[in-house]
């Protein structure tokens, strides 16, 4: 059982470390330049220790009933079958499982709990934007769209735009099904043109990208976990590599410097909770980043998935070995 507590166990450890392994990852300077692998390393770190977390104390609950893990989960399975569940189990055993039930129900309690809020939040946002807001088409403010531009950007083909009254100058997108872009009136009088198509094209990516199915999973675990430096962390990096993902595939139609001063000409407004706005998150760090003349090595994001990788391997396997037991040894 020795090895099987290892495998489990090796996703635990940027949480074990986690104030030293938060902070090094996200002040790393390769985060800047490839924030699509360092989202799917954050992504990892956050699943695989909860999934090794569960896997641990699954190992240490079956250790009495069999030499090798997966035969252990087999013949508890069985013995679950036969009505003989806890039979040949001692107390520190039954603790051990009751820890892997307690934190499943603990943690899919709260993922559903995020998701209902998020859900039922966006819903409002959208109903209030319907009602406050005008609905025109991006041509109405004096920006000709191109379809062959679009389509090659990758952008939606919908020129659809809500227009708050008021004048503080905000820009955000509330995410969705049914995703709206919203701007003020003080937006359109601030940006010109250049800027204004750049920041359209920045929400646009986060509403395309579905950015907060990204985010929600971290929400949760901030929820259920706020005391673990790692998961303080993750919440905190998250959303500004989300700003950072919408940046590029927005500079693709803006270019690097315009996109830059829509930045800074829009950082002091904040949109609603929940939503995602153009300054929202990161600004320096955005700025700077597209502005700046170093290039990112290629090997860095092959270096964080092979991470990645390494990290859920080992609670996949604790997973799926007692599923692979059951279907080549039945018996």
């Amino acid at each position: 059982m020795t090895f099987w507590l290892v495998v489990a166990g090796v996703a635990l450890v940027p949480v074990v470390f986690g104030g030293r392994v938060a902070a090094a990852l996200a002040g790393a300077e390769w985060v800047r330049r490839h924030p699509r692998a360092a989202l799917v390393l954050w992504q990892a770190i956050g699943l695989a220790g909860g999934l090794g977390a569960v896997g641990v104390g699954l190992v240490a609950a079956v250790a009495p009933l069999a030499a090798a893990f997966p035969h252990g989960m087999h013949t508890f399975g069985h013995q679950v079958v036969d009505g003989r569940g806890l039979a040949g189990l001692g107390p520190g055993h039954n603790l051990a499982l009751a820890w892997s039930a307690a934190l499943i129900a603990w943690l899919v309690a709260h993922t559903a709990r995020t998701a209902v809020r998020t859900v039922a939040r966006q819903r409002r946002q959208r109903t209030l934007v319907d009602i406050l807001a005008d609905r025109i088409d991006e041509r109405d403010v004096g920006l000709p769209t191109d379809p062959v531009d679009e389509r090659d950007a990758g952008l939606p083909t919908d020129r659809e735009v809500y227009v708050l009254p008021g004048a503080e100058p905000v820009a955000y997108c509330v995410p969705g099904w049914r995703s709206r872009v919203v701007l003020s009136r003080g937006a359109l009088d601030l940006l010109g043109p250049a800027e204004l198509r750049a920041v359209l094209a920045h929400e646009r990516a986060h509403a395309r990208g579905r950015h907060d199915l990204f985010l929600m999973p971290f929400a949760a675990l901030a929820a259920a976990f706020p005391w673990l430096p790692v998961v303080k962390a993750a919440r905190q990096a998250v959303p500004v590599l989300l700003e950072m993902l919408a940046d590029d595939r927005a500079r693709q139609v803006s270019g690097d410097r315009t996109l830059a001063r829509a930045i800074v000409l829009m950082a002091a407004p904040k949109g609603p909770e929940g939503a995602f706005g153009l300054a929202d998150e990161g600004v320096v760090q955005r700025v700077e980043r597209l502005l700046g003349t170093s290039r990112g090595r290629r090997w860095v994001p092959a270096a964080a998935y092979t991470a990645a990788l390494v990290l859920m391997s080992g609670p996949l396997a604790v997973l799926v070995a007692p599923v692979a037991c059951v279907t080549f040894w039945p018996g």
